[in-house]
Formats: C-alpha cells, sequence, structure tokens
C-alpha cells in the first residue's frame, strides 16, 4: 500500500482524494485543508490538517499529492520529496521556471518520481489528436483557445485564482504542453498580448490574454484565454493543427456552456484533413472529469510500482510554464521574448 497524503481540497484536490480513496493500492493518511474541514462524506473519516509541514512529519507519507494554489507548489514538492515521498503536483509546476527546474532537480537528487497534472496526457481522445497530427509531420501551425464565461462562484474561484497566476499561465500550461508534445521542438520567442476587463481584479492583473509562439522547427502557436462574466461563448473552444500534409481538429461544436468542466477535455469527434480526402474519427464514451483523475492517480501510482522514467515529462513540464510565463512577461512588458534553444 501507498501512504498518500493530499494537500488542498478544491475541485482538483477533491477529486484526487476520491480517487486515491477508491484506488486498492492507496491509503490515504491525511488531508490538509486550510479551513480544517473535509465537506464530502466519502473522505470524512481520515485525518485532517491545516498545515502541511505539520501534515508531511506527523504522516510521513510515501506519496504526497499537492493540489493547492500555484504559489506553495514548488516549496511543498520539494519538503515533501526531502522528507521522502513522491510527488503528484498540480499545474501550473510553480510561479517561476528557476522554482519549477528547482523542484525537477530536487526529483533528480533524491530519486523520487515527480508527476505534474497535465490531465489531456491521460485523455485517450487527446492522445488520438496527438497521435494523428504527429503522423502528418511538421512544421505545424498550432490554433488552440480556451475562453470561459464565468459568473458566480466561477467567478470568484478566477478571481482568487487571478491573485497569483493569469488564465494563459493557469490554463496555457495544458495546451502548449500539447504543442510541445507534437512538434518535439524547442520553444524559440513569444510575442504576447492582453487585457484587464474588469475593475474587481488586481490593477496589474488581465483577465485575458493570447500569445504567439515560434520553435526551432519552423512551427508557430497561437492560444487564447479569458475569464470573466464579460467572455464571449461563440468560438470559445478551438482546437486546430495545420502541417503541410493536412489538418486535425476537434470538430464537436456543441460543448455546452464554457463553465462546463467535463466539456474542457471532451473531444466528440476528430477530424483528419488531407488533400483530396477528410476522415472524421468518432470518440464515443469519453472519460468524465472524475475518471481522469482517477487515471491520473493511478498512474502516479504505476510510475512508483513500475520505476517509470519520467525524464522527458519533467523537461515538457518546464519547457511549457517557460513559453506561459514568457508570454506573461510579454504582455506585462508588450515586447517579444527571446527563449533560446535551451528549454526542450
Amino acid at each position: 500500500m501507498i501512504r498518500v497524503l493530499i494537500a488542498g481540497l478544491g475541485n482538483m484536490g477533491l477529486s484526487h482524494a476520491l480517487a486515491h480513496h477508491a484506488h486498492p493500492e492507496a491509503d490515504i493518511v491525511g488531508l490538509v485543508n486550510r479551513s480544517g474541514r473535509v465537506d464530502h462524506p466519502d473522505l470524512a473519516g481520515y485525518p485532517v490538517y491545516t498545515d502541511f509541514a505539520e501534515a508531511l512529519t506527523a504522516t510521513q507519507p510515501d506519496l504526497a499529492v499537492i493540489a493547492t494554489y500555484t504559489d506553495t507548489h514548488a516549496d511543498y514538492a520539494i519538503a515533501a520529496m526531502q522528507a521522502g515521498a513522491h510527488v503528484f503536483v498540480e499545474k501550473p509546476l510553480a510561479m517561476t521556471v528557476a522554482d519549477a527546474q528547482r523542484v525537477v532537480d530536487t526529483a533528480h537528487h533524491t530519486g523520487r518520481k515527480l508527476v505534474v497534472g497535465y490531465i489531456l496526457r491521460h485523455h485517450p481522445s487527446w492522445m488520438r489528436l496527438i497521435d494523428e497530427a504527429r503522423a502528418l509531420g511538421g512544421p505545424y501551425v498550432f490554433r488552440l483557445n480556451l475562453n470561459q464565461q464565468s459568473t458566480g462562484a466561477a467567478w470568484e474561484v478566477h478571481k482568487t485564482l487571478m491573485q497569483t497566476t493569469s488564465p494563459i499561465v493557469d490554463c496555457g500550461v495544458h495546451y502548449v504542453d500539447v504543442m510541445c508534445q507534437i512538434t518535439d521542438a524547442a520553444p524559440v520567442r513569444v510575442h504576447g498580448m492582453g487585457l484587464r476587463l474588469s475593475d474587481e481584479i488586481a490593477p496589474d492583473m488581465y483577465n485575458y490574454g493570447q500569445f504567439q509562439v515560434i520553435f526551432a522547427d519552423g512551427s508557430v502557436g497561437w492560444y487564447e484565454a479569458g475569464w470573466g462574466p464579460m467572455m464571449s461563448e461563440t468560438a470559445f473552444f478551438v482546437k486546430d493543427i495545420v502541417s503541410p500534409n493536412g489538418s486535425v481538429s476537434i470538430t464537436d461544436g456543441n460543448k455546452g456552456a464554457s463553465a462546463d468542466i467535463d466539456g474542457h477535455t471532451k473531444v466528440g469527434a476528430i477530424l483528419v484533413h488531407t488533400p483530396g480526402a477528410d476522415r472524421s474519427i468518432e470518440m464515443p464514451d469519453e472519460p468524465g472529469h472524475q475518471a481522469l483523475c482517477d487515471a491520473e492517480q493511478a498512474y502516479m501510482l504505476r510510475t512508483i510500482a513500475e520505476d517509470i522514467d519520467l525524464t522527458r515529462h519533467m523537461s515538457d513540464a518546464v519547457s511549457s510554464l517557460a513559453i506561459c510565463l514568457a508570454a506573461d512577461q510579454s504582455i506585462r512588458t508588450g515586447a517579444p521574448i527571446s527563449l533560446g534553444e535551451t528549454l526542450s
């Protein structure tokens, strides 16, 4: 049995906790929540802590699942690995590239497994999308976005997230990770633009952003993300990859409201277009949010049991974060950011 400590019981942390609660090889030894409460009946019997360091010492876990706010990720992950635990940490990996690299370096030095919460890597439809795009061959044009029209409680969550992290960083790392998996090339230059569309967020924060990224193989990518009650739900979900030999696209236009979390990962159908021929790939019975979290945590446990090499996984996590943070810097400075070819 793997002894598991879970920190953070928001949307993702709760789902990860439920995944381990149901997994026969996991034993939850503690939950960390700032409120000291657990509101889900399936988790009511587990010890609850309000302090992560105290919980680490008290429970001595084999695995720490970190689903707290981004500004705690690096320090919590490093503390857990130094205490002997493997780590699953939600995206984004850290607030800065230097901190992200520090986490990865700690994983190498301690020999602990480090998995970052890129949920699309465990989704069969997205895995198929990536395979189909790679089969076409590059260089590529990536056209990706995810805008969320949020009101009420969802807007409150977004405003809280924006105290530390912009939409293009929080959501963008998922889709930039998809770009990185398809092209295999290093990012070279990023140019971002953004706008603050609400007086309810800090003056130095923006709730709409877009950026362009150029890769060393000539591939170019565009990503857009916006949060808030003012956002349009027209074309809020674009997933389109073009190469000299054709294109691969998600064609399911009926995604429901942008606030539907399950809709953010669902594909429905994939259209593969090549000159003179189109091929539609139906993807029925796609996993929902909880099933994807179950798959993520099952993979985390397998990396420990089977000693899976996570070198590429960790490198991709740093690279995708570097692109999104460069876009954020570009938005704030008004200038393109050169990344060089050292982040692949």
